[in-house]
């Protein structure tokens, strides 16, 4: 039987299993062939040592079927960011972590790189018979990481270099706003990892809709941020489902939006090679590197934002020589006198566009935007108050109506093409 260890070293190969089995999934181990049987075993029972008190299975024709199952109201804590604490180390990283600490143990003691290793040297390894040798260059470059990670500061004086404990930051009054932070917001894991510290824990909110599967980008989406803030090119691996390899794309990442109905986290962003915006899904991105800083940033996030304003989700729809291709939709509402409650949704969802009243029982509701077919499952929740539409594709429309008859037919409503909306 191979042995496996609950710590990981490379964590995009975590997230890569946690995607295809556990998100996307419902897979057995036999439709999994990337890797070995054995590999698969070993990834499977590493996240069942994280997340096992939430995992579920199924017994079907095919095999052994995993899944997660979780009840927001019965968790509080998105159970996804155990896998981000489950690091790997080495036994000498983690033995000079809590030596330096031990050494530099309030912001006070301050100490240079000679001064610690002499105190390493002489006083917590001096009885060991064997002692674990530390040198200078690996005491300075631990040092430059908690220097880059603000938790230990760096003071010249003279030629010296001093070093000591960043001072600590009182959370007691924030727990409530940590715990919704963690739970809600993009890179919600750091209020996590800051909750940990917290004497006491927060239970003030319960979340109906509790989108966690984000947990597992957190650290493809820090690194977009990082892009952002910094005005830099990027390239990603992007996973398509048509493709068997992912492709290798350089990007200008522009905006982050994410779903409020399901969750789902995109990236838009601008692509060179076709000149064009691209939305991608940002589940589907991996192994990304920052790159040389771009002068078009800020005219792009510019040209992004005004296209916001027609667009219902995501898709931009503009050709390869960054020509807009908008489309126009309309659609008219019947509306009885009890019913004002359909116009009062019809002004509270619409993301764009107009409503205009046409008399007093009808409204026509009317936008322009890049694509129509991110409206459909919003139209047909109008579907019963629908009298007319148009749209300015042909094909969509046609399509659209076609479904309308065949879910007529499922149900024996009226008789074919009784029910057409004109």
């Amino acid at each position: 039987m191979s042995s496996y260890s609950e710590l990981i070293k490379n964590f995009e190969k975590i997230r890569a299993y946690m995607r295809e089995f556990y998100l996307y999934g419902f897979k057995s181990r036999e439709d999994y062939s990337k890797k070995s049987a054995r590999s698969y075993d070993d990834e499977r029972r590493r996240m069942e040592s994280w997340l096992g008190d939430h995992m579920s299975f199924v017994r079907t024709p095919e095999g052994k079927n995993m899944f997660i199952s979780i009840d927001s109201r019965s968790i509080r804590h998105n159970p996804f960011y155990n896998a981000w604490k489950a690091k790997s180390f080495t036994d000498g990283d983690v033995t000079l972590h809590f030596i330096l600490f031990d050494i530099l143990h309030e912001p006070s003691v301050k100490r240079t790189v000679t001064e610690l290793l002499r105190e390493i040297d002489e006083k917590y390894l001096a009885d060991f018979e064997s002692p674990m040798m530390f040198d200078e260059s690996t005491i300075r470059k631990k040092l430059k990481e908690y220097c880059d990670a603000g938790i230990v500061k760096m003071e010249k004086v003279g030629r010296k270099a001093y070093y000591h404990r960043a001072e600590g930051t009182d959370i007691s009054e924030l727990t409530d706003v940590l715990h919704f932070f963690s739970e809600a917001a993009p890179c919600g894991v750091i209020g996590s990892y800051i909750l940990d510290k917290a004497e006491t824990d927060s239970d003030t909110f319960v979340f109906k809709h509790h989108y966690i599967t984000g947990a597992i980008d957190s650290g493809v989406l820090a690194t977009i941020f990082a892009a952002m803030r910094e005005k830099r090119i990027v390239s990603v691996s992007n996973l398509s489902r048509r493709r068997d390899m992912p492709r290798r794309n350089r990007i200008i990442p522009l905006r982050v939006l994410i779903s409020v109905q399901n969750g789902r986290q995109h990236l838009l962003a601008y692509y060179p090679e076709f000149n064009s915006f691209q939305s991608y899904r940002i589940d589907y991105l991996s192994n990304v590197k920052l790159e040389e800083v771009t002068p078009r940033f800020d005219e792009l996030r510019a040209q992004i934002d005004a296209m916001q304003g027609k667009m219902w989700g995501v898709s931009t729809k503009r050709n390869r020589w960054g020509v807009e291709k908008l489309e126009h939709v309309d659609f008219t509402v019947k509306v009885d006198d009890d019913e004002d409650y359909i116009l009062r949704r019809l002004e509270r969802e619409k993301r764009i566009g107009r409503v205009d009243r046409l008399d007093a029982h009808t409204y026509r509701f009317s936008a322009e935007v890049y694509d129509i077919s991110e409206m459909i499952p919003w139209i047909r929740t109008f579907i019963c108050r629908i009298t007319e539409m148009n749209f300015t594709s042909p094909a969509l429309e046609k399509q659209f109506k076609a479904d309308l008859d065949a879910m007529y037919k499922m149900y024996g409503i009226g008789e074919e093409g009784e029910n057409d909306i004109q």
